[in-house]
């Protein structure tokens, strides 16, 4: 017979392998499939609620390590009992329904009792693809490689349920892993969020409606951990991004300046805090600290938001302004389009806080052009900051060290 290969990426997962087998002979043909990846860090389980017709004719990755269970039928597909297979949720109770009749008609003849009772399961099993009721399909891989396929992608699916956790040593050894022993320590709960985008609900800023928001810790090189926030609502199309530290404020302010000169520098990396304010001297230009909030975006992103924030203000440039003002903001506006690294010029970032960054491109060597102060903050910045009445140190109530 011939067997094919095909490299192909199942879209919101990952790259597998297709390999069909077909025989001409006597043209019996079989399809597996395995995972072009590596094993993940975490194991997944999937749990979906089927209520639908629809719902069987989803897409499934099953591992030949995952196990698959529909627990209303007290019914389970034990690990490396089935090769791996890409399929839907129907294709996997009809591979059930096969493997279970395959030698029914040797049980009849040797054990009657026990072949009517598993043709009483068989037509359980077949009366699930009709989804008379509903049932819970599980697929728990513990290499992280298998799949079940949301159709609202990239929308969230409230009838499937993803969860990642962490293998246990035994599933480790199952899959051939190293260095995963018993006793080794437990990884705190900051690093399990690294890999994790979680969502919660809430409502759009704009019109109200109900809408999710993401929220994922990312690790900036050569800084510290930040928590990036994105919301999108389905019902007006509203977009807002929204960046936090993810460290504590430092002891030192931080002031940072970056000679503008070539365009290159329009590419770099910027985190601007909610606490950072912004100059630029030869535009004669200050943004205040809280303004347009905190940003991970570029130098020429921040810019155009700066553009964009002066531009839309109708007290600035709209019918409520005045005519001596509207000439002065264009002539500013120009000369802010002009700061794309032809046009020279310094730009300055403080943070009392010291929660902002610039990427510095020649890292981890000095940048020539980038100069970053630590300075102390003033009595009115901890002020301003919240920290001159913040007690970190012997804040327990009295009575609290006697119990």
């Amino acid at each position: 017979g011939v067997t094919r290969l095909l490299l192909t990426r199942i879209p919101f997962f990952k790259e597998i392998i297709v390999s069909s087998f077909s025989c001409d002979s006597c043209s019996w043909s079989n399809t597996e499939i395995q995972s072009a990846g590596r094993i993940q860090e975490q194991g997944v389980r999937y749990t979906l609620a089927v209520t639908s017709r629809q719902d069987m004719n989803r897409e499934v990755v099953k591992t030949d390590c995952a196990t698959a269970r529909i627990p209303e039928l007290d019914f389970e597909i034990p690990a490396f009992s089935q090769k791996g297979v890409l399929t839907t949720i129907e294709g996997i109770i009809d591979r059930a329904v096969a493997g279970l009749e395959q030698d029914q008609p040797l049980r009849r003849a040797t054990d009657e009792e026990v072949a009517g009772k598993i043709d009483e399961f068989i037509g359980k099993l077949r009366q699930l693809k009709e989804v008379n009721s509903p049932f819970t399909f599980i697929i728990d891989d513990p290499s992280g490689n298998s799949f079940v396929e949301n159709p609202h992608a990239p929308r969230r699916d409230d009838a499937l349920v993803v969860t990642h956790y962490r293998r246990t040593p035994q599933q480790a050894a199952v899959l051939g892993l190293e260095g995963e022993e018993v006793d080794a320590k437990p990884p705190e709960a900051a690093e399990d969020l690294r890999d994790e985008v979680l969502q919660f609900n809430t409502n759009c800023p704009e019109c109200n409606a109900p809408a999710s928001t993401n929220m994922k810790v990312v690790q900036i090189p050569h800084f510290k951990e930040v928590i990036i926030m994105a919301t999108n609502c389905d019902s007006c199309g509203h977009r807002t991004n929204e960046v936090k530290s993810g460290g504590a404020i430092e002891p030192q302010g931080t002031r940072i300046t970056l000679q503008i000169t070539d365009p290159s520098d329009m590419t770099r990396d910027i985190l601007k805090s909610e606490t950072c304010s912004v100059e630029i001297p030869e535009l004669e230009f200050e943004l205040g600290m809280g303004a347009l909030g905190g940003k991970f975006t570029t130098l020429e992103g921040l810019l155009k938001d700066i553009r964009d924030l002066v531009e839309r203000n109708p007290f600035t440039l709209g019918d409520s302004s005045v005519p001596s003002r509207t000439g002065k903001l264009q002539e500013f506006i120009g000369k802010l389009q002009e700061v794309n690294g032809k046009t020279k010029a310094h730009f300055i970032m403080d943070d009392p806080a010291g929660n902002s960054y610039l990427q510095n491109v020649y890292a981890p060597e000095e940048d020539p052009e980038l100069k970053v102060e630590r300075y102390e903050r003033t009595f009115q910045q901890n002020e301003d900051l919240g920290l001159n009445d913040m007690k970190t140190e012997g804040y327990e109530p009295e009575g609290a060290s006697g119990r």
